[in-house]
């Protein structure tokens, strides 16, 4: 059901500015109704007020999305504007504005969370035709998958001249994939993700023999979603320790681009392409 308000004025706009600042919405989703005109009344004595009824339309997704940024915004005390556009994958919401580094945070982990929770808001109770919200901060989105390309392609070639596979941090679902485009061409290397959400990582490792992921195969024992390590000849042999490897951390891109992801090791668990 709608939200409605009535409110009166010296004047019809005085009343329809009372009730926006009352709803504390965005005035295009308001409809205004003039229940009264304003009558001065003799010698300008007993005059009546204006009188409306200000009703505000349910949102669409996209706008419950938007309202519940602005909110946001409005909270933190930042000057953010939003400009939205559609685009085949979903509704992308530029946010514009100074210093908004916080939104982006470390790795885009509060850019993620905000697009998390906006797509929440967007889809709450709808059933069929979700919409998807995509934020992004200065082409923040687009630099990114730039950065894990070149990473994905660097830490490709060092697994080539060192045979030891390399585990990345925790990424979210569409960091994980672009790893995986950026080597499905690679025929000397073979990538899957280990780990569940949200620790789940992309592991990067030479492919060895007809099986692809050679150097793994499914433990029964363990479960349908397990594997560990087999030390078949032309594997990583019986004196490899997965865990021996010292970590570090890879940083792609220049110095400007300020992404950094973090490499570490670890012995894989799930074996799926995502």
């Amino acid at each position: 059901m709608a939200l409605e308000i009535e409110k009166t004025g010296k004047t019809v706009e005085e009343a329809q500015s009372a009730a926006l600042a009352e709803l504390g919405v965005d005035p295009k989703l308001v409809t205004f109704v003039t229940l009264e005109e304003p009558t001065k009344g003799f010698f300008g004595m007993f005059g009546k007020p204006a009188k409306i009824r200000a009703a505000v339309r349910e949102f669409t997704p996209v706008e419950k999305a938007e309202q519940f940024l602005k909110d946001i915004f409005n909270a933190m005390k930042l000057d953010v504007s939003i400009e939205i556009t559609e685009q085949e994958d979903g509704h992308v919401f530029s946010l514009i504005g100074e210093n908004l580094g916080i939104l982006i945070g470390k790795h885009g982990q509060t850019l993620d969370s905000l697009q998390y929770l906006s797509n929440l808001t967007a889809n709450r109770g709808l059933v069929d035709e979700k919409v998807r919200i995509i934020i992004d901060i200065e082409n923040y989105r687009t630099r990114r998958e730039e950065t894990l390309r070149r990473l994905a392609l660097r830490l490709a070639d060092k697994v080539r001249r060192t045979g030891e596979r390399i585990v990345l941090e925790p990424m979210n679902r569409h960091e994980r994939k672009i790893i995986h485009m950026a080597l499905q061409d690679n025929y000397k290397i073979s990538t899957y993700s280990s780990g569940d959400e949200p620790y789940r990582k992309v592991v990067i490792e030479l492919k060895r023999g007809r099986g692809g992921r050679g150097g793994y195969r499914r433990d029964r024992n363990a479960g349908e979603r397990s594997e560990r390590p087999s030390y078949r000849r032309g594997g990583y042999g019986e004196g490899y320790n997965v865990n021996s490897t010292s970590s570090y951390a890879e940083t792609a891109g220049s110095e400007t681009d300020n992404f950094e992801v973090p490499v570490t090791e670890g012995t894989a668990i799930n074996d799926n392409k995502d």
